[in-house]
């Protein structure tokens, strides 16, 4: 009987460092998912910048430059866990916005095209919307899934690759509306099972890393949740504007 209250003291220790950390997991998934939204809205901020510097929007988003642009997104991508060995949060955040920066300068076009159409600013609502419902839900499976989606990495990679050389082939040498349909399809598919991925690994990351660590973990997931979600909007807009071309 004496090890009973000792017991029970145990008990309630090992419960609070458990509601701890659960809430330290909540409010650090909040932080990335703040980042994330207002790297959204970031970039519509930019997007309507450009469509009030067509001068500017012509210059950059439109023409040669326009690979560039692409490079340089795709680059910051794929370097994107140096933000995790940066010096300073500032730089961190600084990269975070750049990067932000940067898909609105590409999309911009894209969108203001879509945008004049005559069912423009209904098919770019709805594009956004269903982007919003469909990264809600993969990230939703990726935070509560008890599957382990690491071994998933490597398919993800090497699809996204196949895609990404799919999509400039057909720009440089098919130019099939077909095939652009078809390859938004897949890039749906395949980012919103990145979504999950990513969701589970930012997720995982906070167990693992000191105190010190958070906010450039909350940056560097926000960045990998925020590309997915814009490559995912832009597809379904894709998606949207061909079928109303038929």
């Amino acid at each position: 009987m004496a090890l009973e209250p000792q017991y029970s003291a145990q008990g309630r220790t090992i419960d609070r460092a458990g509601a701890d950390i659960d809430a330290g997991l909540r409010s650090y998934m909040l932080r990335v998912y703040n980042y994330m939204a207002l790297g959204v809205a970031f970039t519509g901020v930019v997007v309507l910048f450009m469509a009030n510097s067509p001068q500017l929007l012509m210059t950059l988003a439109v023409g040669p430059m326009k690979w560039v642009l692409f490079a340089a997104v795709i680059g910051m991508g794929w370097f994107s866990p140096k933000i995790l060995t940066m010096r300073s949060t500032v730089a961190a955040q600084g990269y975070f916005w750049a990067y932000c920066a940067l898909w609105g300068v590409m999309i911009a076009p894209m969108v203001l095209f879509m945008l004049q159409t005559p069912h423009g600013v209904a098919d770019v609502s709805r594009a956004f919307f269903i982007t919003a419902g469909m990264f809600a839900g993969a990230s939703f499976v990726g935070y509560t899934t008890k599957k382990d989606l690491s071994a998933f990495g490597t398919f993800f990679l090497l699809a996204t690759i196949g895609l990404i050389i799919a999509m400039l082939v057909n720009a440089f040498l098919i130019e099939s509306t077909m095939l652009s349909f078809g390859i938004s399809a897949l890039v749906v598919l395949v980012f919103a099972g990145i979504t999950a991925y990513e969701t589970q690994m930012v997720k995982n990351m906070y167990r693992e890393a000191p105190a010190d660590m958070i906010t450039k973990m909350a940056v560097f997931g926000a960045l990998g949740l925020y590309g997915s979600f814009v490559v995912m909007f832009i597809h379904i807009l894709n998606l949207i504007g061909i079928m109303r071309s038929e």
